[in-house]
């Protein structure tokens, strides 16, 4: 199976198979959603560790890795890499949105200088790179991203990143309200669990994205590491 047959959820079952992107380089932009040291660290509770370690091990082990394969090469052919983090301006975070100071999990204070809210050192931006502060889910709707991507010249929106049930599934869906033909590489995401993921990818496959993996974007796209891929 490959990405013009997986992840078909029920409204798509016997829908003809897309044809491949057009992803010219220069009307195409890689993004990078909430990759940040608070999602890393491993809880100290024994209980929440273990509920917590087959998140932690994909993100290691195949997530950023990727990920950061795959800004290298899009660096290596001159194409734009993007940012978003999740970050409050006010140290009180009187700025968030509701979602973000309702109680339980998803109760994110994250002051912009803190540790926690930086991006993982191992997807850190480099010089001259943008990188989108938001205090909402969607990266589009809580910055000036989409005026951004549109003075760019970019039309193609390659999607990396967390929660792919949560930020992702947020970004992927304004995106796709706006226009932008959205590509969600399925190994640079990743959600509280593989369940979780898989349905998400399944609900946003085919409407409001396509999903591949990494290895298929660079074939497509014949970014360097192709040949390996």
């Amino acid at each position: 199976m490959n990405w013009k047959t997986a992840y078909r959820s029920f409204y798509y079952h016997g829908a003809p198979d897309p044809g491949d992107p057009d992803l010219a380089p220069a009307q195409t932009a890689l993004l990078s959603i909430d990759v940040q040291n608070v999602y890393l660290r491993v809880a100290e509770d024994p209980v929440e560790k273990a509920r917590w370690a087959p998140f932690q091990r994909r993100m290691r082990e195949v997530v950023i890795p990727r990920t950061r394969a795959l800004q290298n090469a899009f660096r290596a052919r001159g194409m734009d890499v993007i940012h978003a983090r999740i970050a409050c301006l006010l140290d009180d975070g009187r700025d968030r949105s509701l979602s973000q100071k309702k109680p339980g999990w998803n109760y994110l204070l994250l002051p912009q200088g803190g540790e926690d809210s930086q991006i993982v050192p191992e997807l850190a931006p480099e010089p001259g790179e943008i990188v989108m502060t938001k205090t909402t889910d969607s990266a589009l709707t809580g910055t000036n991203l989409r005026l951004v991507l549109h003075n760019m010249g970019v039309v193609n929106v390659v999607l990396t990143g967390i929660f792919t049930d949560q930020c992702v599934s947020s970004t992927v869906r304004s995106l796709a309200d706006e226009s932008f033909n959205v590509l969600v590489i399925e190994d640079c995401c990743a959600a509280g669990t593989d369940n979780l993921h898989h349905k998400e990818l399944e609900i946003l496959n085919m409407i409001y994205c396509h999903v591949l993996s990494s290895a298929e974007l660079r074939k497509i796209m014949e970014l360097p590491g192709a040949e390996e891929a």
